[in-house]
């Protein structure tokens, strides 16, 4: 029979060690990381990040988080370095050597060689006397005093303390450069966290499609108006400029308080001073706008001038939210 506290019990226990792990690493940031992250930002370095085994693997995390955040990077295979990878070790380039215990082969091979190339090492290791760290020109210290694994053989707080410490230096170079969220968008141009940074009202109107009535028109043709068109609305455009809008809501309630709707016009009802984004707004804006007033729809304008209709569906179609 399983036992389901023992389960439990035993992930707590996990998730706690490898918290506390991390927190205890605070203390290990010291001026060898200030130089580093000096070193990066002041000579615009590009940065490679090497490791073997679990340290490979984040390794190429911090390569992704490092790249993602505007600092140019590329990961290194300890193994593969020895064996004809090096040649993409350019001068100047900062190289960031992972290792728990700093005295792995691999790393007792590659380092040397990364100091003949004349870059700067700096080692990533909780062992500062280590063949690593006394190779390197700067180390970083993540220390663990010890794995969640109950063996303490499985690569579990230090892994974690590694990827945490190359955050740290990820972070750190992204609020000296002043990145902003215009800058990550650029480097997350796809899916949804793109649409959203980078999409603008503008990009996804279509003006073919943009339904409009004058104050004296018809409602019956008005309503022919907002079914042709199929935005549930339509915008009231008098001597060009955009005086009202028409929903369905509207013409319901207009229904439910007439019993005869000859001669009723379009100014008879709709509803004045709407809601209006222009073209150059983001998209997300606009939704939380829709949200804010609980509306499915916004006017476009630009300059006083109807350019269309968002609607609410158009927005979630495209994934943006």
């Amino acid at each position: 029979m399983i036992d389901t506290e023992q389960i439990l019990a035993s992930a707590r226990k996990t998730i706690q060690s490898e918290s506390d792990s991390i927190a205890a690493l605070a203390q290990y940031i010291d001026n060898d990381f200030v130089a580093i992250a000096q070193l990066v930002f002041n000579t615009n370095a590009r940065v490679i990040v090497t490791g073997i085994g679990k340290s490979a693997l984040i390794a190429a995390k911090i390569v992704a988080t490092l790249n993602s955040t505007g600092t140019p990077s590329q990961f290194l295979h300890a193994a593969e370095a020895i064996h004809g990878d090096l040649g993409m070790v350019q001068p100047g380039d900062v190289v960031i050597c992972i290792s728990k215990s700093g005295n792995s082969p691999e790393i007792k091979v590659l380092a040397p060689l990364l100091k003949r190339f004349g870059n700067v090492l700096v080692g990533m290791t909780a062992n500062k006397s280590s063949f690593l760290a006394q190779e390197s020109d700067y180390v970083l210290h993540a220390y663990v005093e010890a794995e969640a694994c109950p063996l303490n053989l499985a690569p579990t707080n230090s892994t974690t303390a590694q990827l945490v410490m190359g955050d740290a230096l990820a972070i750190s170079l992204m609020e000296l450069r002043g990145f902003t969220a215009e800058d990550f968008a650029k480097y997350h141009p796809g899916g949804a966290l793109g649409k959203k940074l980078l999409l603008r009202v503008g990009d996804m109107l279509d003006e073919t499609h943009r339904p409009e009535v004058a104050p004296t028109t018809a409602i019956k043709e008005a309503i022919h108006e907002i079914s042709a068109k199929r935005l549930g609305v339509t915008a009231v455009i008098e001597n060009g400029k955009l005086v009202g809008i028409i929903t369905d809501g509207d013409i319901r309630r207009m229904l439910n308080d007439r019993d005869n709707i000859a001669g009723v016009t379009a100014a008879d009802v709709m509803t004045r001073n709407p809601k209006t984004v222009a073209s150059h707004d983001m998209v997300v804006d606009a939704f939380n706008t829709m949200e804010n007033h609980s509306i499915t729809q916004l006017m476009v304008v630009d300059g006083g001038v109807y350019k269309g209709v968002l609607h609410i569906h158009d927005i979630l179609k495209e994934g943006v939210i």
